[in-house]
């Protein structure tokens, strides 16, 4: 459900100038989604969102500049130097990396996971992926396998 709250939101704030999280979860509420304001601003940390002028000048709710992306890339980078095998047991996602980098790549993992990642664990070579259910681990499998592998891994 969160995850398709987060995507309602990148498209609500996409379409709409919307300057605070009442009117955000108003919208959401429209939309078939029951949103507490306090969801909602747990739901704006995650996405990443910033306030930036809107075309009628108010600040607006909208996705962070590419410039982040360049980061979120700089830290895939650590993801796919480190990691040397994902396994999956129910909804858990166990990754082993390379002797000391289990923390830099949990950080990673945390930026670059789907809503539905509960949270991580790192130890010094292993990390564990919490995923809120079973249904849901092969998407989030999928999205760690394509950071891991893109560049030439």
């Amino acid at each position: 459900m969160r995850y398709a709250r987060h995507n309602k939101i990148i498209e609500i704030i996409n379409s709409q100038e919307i300057d605070t999280q009442e009117k955000l979860a108003d919208k959401l509420s429209e939309a078939g989604f029951k949103a507490t304001q306090a969801t909602v601003s747990r739901d704006i940390r995650e996405l990443g969102l910033i306030k930036k002028a809107g075309k009628s000048g108010r600040s607006c709710y909208a996705q962070p500049p590419a410039e982040s992306r360049k980061e979120q890339d700089r830290l895939s980078k650590i993801l796919r130097e480190t990691v040397l095998d994902i396994r999956t047991a129910e909804n858990i996602i166990v990754i082993r990396t390379l002797s000391g980098c289990a923390n830099a790549a949990a950080e990673v993992i945390d930026n670059i996971s789907p809503a539905c990642v509960v949270g991580t664990l790192a130890g010094d070579n292993t990390i564990f992926v919490a995923v809120d259910s079973k249904d849901n681990v092969e998407s989030v499998l999928r999205t760690f396998e394509e950071a891991v592998s893109s560049e030439g891994r």
